[in-house]
Parts: structure tokens; C-alpha cells; sequence
């Protein structure tokens, strides 16, 4: 008989996590109070990021902290309330973040990324969705003549992890991207990353390929965990489910059920919103690109041109605070042709640890409780290997790499 497993979330992580582990022999059910893909996982810029190494808790984040703290600039904004609320997560995101630290972070990254697109290639290509694939990198841009310096320490960094990349002048620019406004005169092509026309249909496709190798997806919500005897029991409005491991796949909402049972992974949210617009007449981008002064990227999807906002440290379930995807808006339409917006504001939640490296592995002291959350706003790039690495620990196998960066017991005693 197959060992039961519980997956319960079904965004990028809990997808892959459910896929990696039925790839090995485990009789796998997936659950979430939604469809597969509409929460954290639908929002984001579209980016698999090799490239994205660099936590954002880095020690050049101290020098620009003065300038964040008035909520002026687009890449944060602090709710001073969600600041009372917890500062001790706050005081130790910026602890974590000390110059000693960087090293083994980045190479923790690295670790997570390093294969990123060659497993989202292959997902694709079972799911049949590949023709969402774009592997046409990203462009990194920045708007003066200091941005050079920049894009250069950026160069050097990646060239050390084995990422090439190409600084372009003004020209370089215009020449990939003829529809950009020439108000760059830096930028940093990275063609080892890749993109897709819609994260949240790409985790919805990896879902379906999970049902149609005989795993089981449940839409509801579950409302209490605990254990009983040899089983895991999750409870939802509906009936009880069980098994014998479950994995706490849920986002920013994975500490919910985990607070009952005396478990705190110290894990908070950034919020993050996007907007779609049409294109201005003719205009056209073939990639991600990234505004660096003005902390938004706009990439080309299947809804239109995903503009996305900066961080927004409020509470996770505040109402909103659009200061920052206006900003956002306004510097995108300098950069690019947009015509009118499409819909409404999507405004989601990231999952977040103080060193900012996802948690993966088995929860201290319960057995058969594994968790798997904390991407970040990088979760759709690091899912798959997430699911790879999670689906290794819990099968005991050989991890396919150095687990101790995301132990849950870094944080959970």
C-alpha cells in the first residue's frame, strides 16, 4: 500500500511538491480553498530567475533604509501598525541581513535557482503548456549615468555563480527593445533567465498534470490540523482527511494552522500588487524588463502588460494601500507605451522568513509534519526545486542540495 501524503496548498511549492513526491511512489492528496495557482502564485512578474541570487535582506539595504522610511519611494512601503505589531521579525530581517551572512545566503540562492529553468522546461513539456515558456531573459535598467557602477558589481557577482550577462548603453537598449523610451542609458541583459505569458495558468497546468497522473485535488479549505496516533488529520467545512505525512505548503498562511500546535517559524508577508495594461500602438517588449530606480517590473502576458509593484509591509490582510502601484504606473508609462489599464488591482501576499530562504524540511518534533514555504517573492522561480528537495528529505533520499540553509529548525525549536 502507498504511503498517504497531504499536500495542503496549491500554489507553485505545493504543486511541486505534490508532483515530486507522486514521482516517487506516494499516493499524494493536494489541497487549497482554491483553484491551483490564484493566490501568490497568479500575481507575480512571470520571471524565472537564475539570476536572482542576492537576498533582499543584503547589507546594502542599511544605506537605503533612510530614504525607504518615509514611504516616498516606490520599493517599500511600511504600515508603521504592522511594524508594533511584530518588530521583533522586523529587528531580526534586518539582523539577517549583515554583511557576514551574504555569502552563505547567496549560495543558498544559488541553490534554489541554479536549475530553475530547466525544471520549469521539463514540467512544461510533460504538463503540454510549453509554449508558455519564453527563455528571451530579462533586462535589468537603470534611469542615470550611476546605474554603470551598478550594473557592473551586478556582472561581477553573477559571473562568479556562472551567470553570464551583457551591459548595454543606451543603443544596446533600444536595439533588444525598440519600443522602450530612450530614458535608459544602462542596462543588464541576463539571458539565462526565463518567463512565462502566465504564472498562475503554468501552476494551474502543473496541477492538472498532477490529477492526470492519478493524484487527487480537493477544493476546500482546511481549518484545523492535528495529529492523532500514527495519522495527520486535516479538517475542512466538508469532511476530515488523513494520512500518515502532511505537508504545510500554504504561503503566507502556512503558520495559521501550524500556531495551534504550539509552532512558530517566525514567518511574515511582504504584499505586492500588479496591474495589467494594453499596449500603446505598435509597441511591443519581447522579455521582462526591471526599472531599478523606480522598483517595478513590466513584463508581457497573456492579460497584457503586468506592471508590479514595489514591497508593501502592511498586515496581510489590510486594505489596501495603492501609493506604490501608482507610482509604479506612472514611471512605467514614462519607460513605455501603455495604453488603458485592463481590470482591476491585484494585490497578493508573499511569504517571507527574517533571512529570507524558504523553510523545507521536517518539522522538529512532529513527525510526519513537513514544511515547505518562505519563497519569497521568488516562489515561482525556487518551487520546483522546493518540491525536488522536500520530496528527497521526506523519501529519505540524497538531496539533490545542501538542505541545512532551509532546516525548519533555524527557526523552530
Amino acid at each position: 500500500m502507498s504511503r498517504t501524503i497531504l499536500v495542503l496548498g496549491a500554489g507553485i511549492v505545493g504543486v511541486s511538491c505534490a508532483l515530486a513526491l507522486q514521482q516517487r511512489g506516494f499516493a499524494v492528496t493536494l489541497i487549497d480553498r482554491r483553484e491551483p495557482g490564484r493566490e501568490t502564485s497568479y500575481g507575480n512578474a512571470g520571471v524565472i530567475g537564475r539570476s536572482s541570487l542576492v537576498p533582499l535582506n543584503n547589507p546594502g539595504l542599511y544605506a537605503k533604509l533612510p530614504g525607504y522610511l518615509g514611504n516616498r519611494h516606490p520599493a517599500l512601503h511600511l504600515d508603521w501598525r504592522r511594524a508594533l505589531t511584530s518588530p521583533g521579525w522586523m529587528l531580526r530581517f534586518l539582523w539577517e541581513g549583515r554583511a557576514s551572512q551574504a555569502a552563505a545566503r547567496i549560495a543558498a540562492m544559488d541553490g534554489l535557482t541554479a536549475t530553475a529553468v530547466t525544471r520549469h522546461r521539463a514540467l512544461m513539456q510533460q504538463a503540454g503548456i510549453f509554449h508558455r515558456l519564453r527563455e528571451t531573459g530579462t533586462l535589468k535598467l537603470w534611469r542615470s549615468e550611476a546605474g554603470l557602477a551598478s550594473a557592473r558589481a551586478e556582472q561581477d557577482l553573477l559571473r562568479a555563480h556562472g551567470v553570464e550577462s551583457e551591459i548595454l548603453d543606451r543603443q544596446g537598449i533600444s536595439a533588444l527593445e525598440p519600443s522602450l523610451n530612450p530614458i535608459f542609458p544602462t542596462g543588464l541583459f541576463i539571458a539565462a533567465n526565463g518567463s512565462v505569458d502566465s504564472p498562475g495558468a503554468v501552476t494551474a497546468g502543473y496541477a492538472a498534470l498532477f490529477v492526470a497522473r492519478g493524484g487527487t485535488l480537493i477544493q476546500e479549505e482546511a481549518g484545523s490540523l492535528r495529529r492523532e496516533g500514527t495519522l495527520w488529520r486535516v479538517q475542512t467545512a466538508q469532511r476530515m482527511y488523513e494520512a500518515s505525512d502532511v505537508v504545510i505548503a500554504l504561503g503566507p498562511w502556512s503558520a495559521d494552522l501550524l500556531r495551534p500546535l504550539g509552532l512558530d517559524p517566525k514567518l511574515d508577508v511582504e504584499r505586492g500588487y500588479h496591474r495589467h495594461f494594453a499596449p500603446g500602438d505598435g509597441a511591443r517588449l519581447s522579455r521582462p524588463v526591471y526599472d531599478v530606480d523606480a522598483a517595478y517590473f513590466m513584463t508581457p502576458m497573456e492579460e497584457g502588460y503586468r506592471v508590479t509593484s514595489g514591497v508593501d509591509l502592511s498586515l496581510r490582510d489590510a486594505p489596501d494601500q495603492l501609493r506604490q502601484i501608482e507610482s509604479v504606473t506612472q514611471s512605467a508609462r514614462e519607460a513605455f507605451p501603455l495604453g488603458s489599464v485592463l481590470g482591476k488591482t491585484w494585490r497578493g501576499a508573499r511569504p517571507t522568513l527574517p533571512d529570507s530562504l524558504p523553510m523545507i524540511g521536517a518539522a522538529p518534533g512532529h513527525q510526519g509534519l513537513w514544511l515547505a514555504f518562505g519563497n519569497q517573492h521568488l516562489g515561482f522561480s525556487t518551487g520546483p526545486m522546493t518540491g525536488e528537495l522536500l520530496a528527497a528529505l521526506l523519501n529519505g533520499e540524497a538531496p539533490p542540495i545542501d538542505p541545512k540553509p532551509y532546516a525548519p529548525g533555524r527557526y523552530i525549536r
